[in-house]
């Protein structure tokens, strides 16, 4: 699909962000507005995160904030009025916070799913992209065993539509670099206090993706899915030391700094993977190759594709050229 094609799919309409205030909700704002829609309902249960919206995008016409939680049904039924297309991006996301608090992760990720899946199904809305993670492909945490519940319930909600389709679909993502808690702001932090940068293990590998290819993609998809899909973004991994170590290099070209702690390897904790996994084995007969994406379809693929991508331990590694240019582009914005 050409640019044109995807701006006319949200043009003149009204599209609900759930989570829209987080960093995904706000790349697929920035990214909505380009398209001219009639108006983009941001529901969060983040008063301060409605202040620093405001802040970031300006007053506009076209922005409705909407406090409310996906865990009460009534709020979701009246925030979903007239809503013609829902990106549903709230989520508990965090895998130490999830672990901490599993009933909250499962009314959250679960219930909260369920309950604007249905709102959705009511309201009879055209289009619903759920926002995964690579953490639900044989999941080993609360989080991965949460979002592939909310994936299941996503892929199989149009069983229960009557007349009217709604298409249903997934995007399943990696680590969004410079998403909000994530570990380019955890390392960046580091740095910034002269603290030593903490690596759980030299080993670890994750795949990585920028919030802006991240919006784009989810956009995309919203005009190619048919119905019950899963689709995720090719993306490079690297390991995570490797960014710590460019990340440390980046940071002394820029701020002059010569005494940089060093980087300290800490204990892998009980839950955390060394490596993630894009698609499980079971899944990989229904992949398909779309170019710069895969998707996972309810219909067998005829050919077969290699599991070795879509482990980020012997996935495509990003360059070293590569990542020191997105650091530095990031870092654009803390400096």
């Amino acid at each position: 699909m050409n640019v044109s094609d995807i701006k006319n799919e949200f043009k003149n309409k009204t599209i609900l962000i759930t989570g829209g205030t987080g960093s995904i909700g706000t790349g697929i704002v920035k990214q909505l507005l380009e398209c001219k829609p009639k108006m983009i309902k941001i529901l969060t249960n983040d008063e301060n995160s409605i202040f620093e919206s405001r802040k970031l995008l300006g007053e506009i016409s076209q922005i409705k904030y909407i406090v409310g939680d996906i865990r009460d049904n009534d709020r979701l039924r009246l925030a979903m009025r007239n809503v013609n297309i829902v990106f549903h991006t709230a989520a508990m996301k965090h895998i130490d916070i999830c672990e901490q608090n599993p009933f909250d992760a499962v009314k959250t990720n679960v219930i909260g799913t369920s309950n604007i899946l249905e709102a959705s199904i009511i309201e009879g809305v055209s289009k619903f992209v759920l926002i995964s993670t690579d953490k639900a492909t044989n999941p080993t945490t609360t989080l991965g065993a949460s979002k592939l519940l909310a994936e299941r319930l996503t892929q199989d909600a149009s069983s229960y539509v009557e007349g009217k389709k709604t298409i249903f679909s997934v995007v399943r993502f990696g680590n969004v670099i410079d998403s909000r808690g994530s570990v380019f702001q955890i390392f960046y932090n580091q740095l910034k206090n002269n603290l030593p940068i903490t690596v759980t293990d030299s080993q670890m590998t994750r795949f990585i993706m920028s919030i802006s290819d991240a919006s784009s993609m989810i956009l995309k998809i919203s005009s190619i899915a048919q119905d019950g899909e899963i689709f995720i973004l090719k993306m490079p991994s690297v390991k995570i030391v490797e960014l710590a170590k460019s990340m440390v290099e980046v940071f002394k070209k820029r701020t002059k700094q010569k005494n940089i702690p060093k980087i300290k390897i800490s204990k892998v904790r009980e839950y955390e993977r060394f490596y993630e996994i894009l698609v499980t084995n079971d899944e990989i007969q229904f992949c398909y190759d779309l170019g710069d994406m895969y998707k996972l379809s309810k219909k067998q693929s005829k050919r077969r594709l290699s599991d070795t991508q879509f482990n980020s331990e012997t996935g495509t590694k990003i360059s070293k050229i590569k990542l020191e240019k997105i650091i530095n582009e990031l870092m654009n914005e803390y400096l």
